[in-house]
């Protein structure tokens, strides 16, 4: 379903008074975040009003907070990881209602664009992303497309939140179009590569990780995934370091140049690519090595209808939450807490808790 330029920015002009302002958490621009109150916004037509009451901490925010995010304008309220409590909600099919704890699908596509037209609105021409394009949820209160809210009466708030990054994993490996029994190499355990890692497990790949962090790594070995050692990793790959084979498919999370070109060279004879991390930079390959295997290179981006099978798999124990909530912090916290974030090595994801205080 599309959404006018016009409510995408403002998610509604219809505004009613539900208490004592709320805090709201500004990027006014690279490296500098403001403390802010505004009134609560009412629910617009088609949409509800919700609750924000988690929001995750991902590699987009830190690079918007550094500059160096794609797509990116300032200033903008951070926030696309999101779990909610709804507060009011229209008349609709989902069934969304008053008390529900939510998922909130971020992607706001205009549903009119060829992208649309054929099935992938997460690559929507004209597509407005919560927190990226238009402002998200480091705030105490959204109006959201009741559309965009997935319930779930069994997960935590954490795990609501943690639904969209698990998303970019399942997109990604559903890119790759992996078969069970194929070798896979992740490349980069942070928490999209955690992600992958855990759908091509789903999937029956035989999944191995290539990541130097130890904190990282360790998160890894609570999957029961194998992490390559630093001897046999990136540097041996390229002569047959996956138990003497390369890898049916290649998934890159890192989102950083030079990692992106090597893994060129973990890729075998017919074998498929992911970029799954994004750099703000060129990638450029070895066309000889690129045709002598016939390699397939694909862009994977967002996340295209997996929520309601995502939570599913969490409910039912098939994929594990456990290795990810490294650090945790309220909303008042952010603009300090949030810049020491980028520097730690034991952070693999961040959950910002939104308290009665906020709202």
């Amino acid at each position: 379903m599309g959404y006018s330029m016009s409510a995408l920015r403002a998610f509604g002009s219809e505004r009613t008074n539900h208490g004592e302002p709320m805090r709201q958490i500004i990027l006014e621009e690279p490296g500098r975040f403001v403390a802010a109150h505004a009134d609560p916004p009412g629910r617009a037509q088609r949409q509800a009003l919700v609750r924000v009451r988690r929001v995750g901490v991902c590699g987009t925010d830190a690079h918007a907070f550094e500059g160096k995010q794609p797509f990116f304008s300032y200033p903008r309220i951070l926030g696309h990881e999101l779990a909610v409590e709804v507060v009011e909600a229209p008349p609709n099919e989902r069934g969304i209602a008053a008390g529900d704890r939510c998922a909130v699908e971020p992607y706001l596509s205009c549903g009119r664009c060829h992208a649309c037209a054929v099935g992938k609105p997460n690559c929507c021409e004209k597509i407005q992303v919560m927190g990226v394009h238009v402002d998200g949820g480091m705030c105490g209160w959204m109006s959201v497309p009741v559309e965009r809210l997935y319930k779930s009466e069994k997960l935590s708030l954490d795990q609501l939140a943690l639904v969209e990054t698990l998303g970019i994993g399942a997109h990604a490996v559903a890119r790759s179009a992996l078969r069970a029994g194929e070798e896979v190499l992740v490349v980069g355990a942070g928490p999209i590569g955690l992600a992958v890692t855990q759908f091509a497990l789903a999937a029956g790949g035989r999944v191995q990780v290539a990541e130097p962090n130890p904190m990282r790594r360790e998160a890894v070995g609570l999957l029961g995934v194998r992490v390559l050692e630093s001897g046999e990793s990136v540097g041996s790959a390229a002569s047959g370091g996956l138990g003497g084979k390369l890898a049916d498919v290649v998934i890159d999370a890192t989102g950083n140049p030079k990692a992106m070109e090597q893994s060129f060279n973990y890729v075998a004879h017919g074998g498929r690519l992911v970029f799954v991390g994004l750099a703000q930079a060129r990638i450029s390959f070895d066309d000889p090595l690129f045709h002598r295997r016939e390699m397939t290179v694909l862009a994977s981006r967002n996340s295209c209808g997996d929520f309601p099978r995502i939570i599913r798999m969490i409910e039912e124990g098939q994929v594990s939450t456990d290795p990810w909530i490294t650090h945790r912090m309220v909303l008042a916290e952010v603009p300090n807490r949030f810049p020491g974030l980028l520097s730690r090595a034991d952070c693999v994801k961040a959950m910002v808790e939104v308290t009665d205080e906020d709202r």
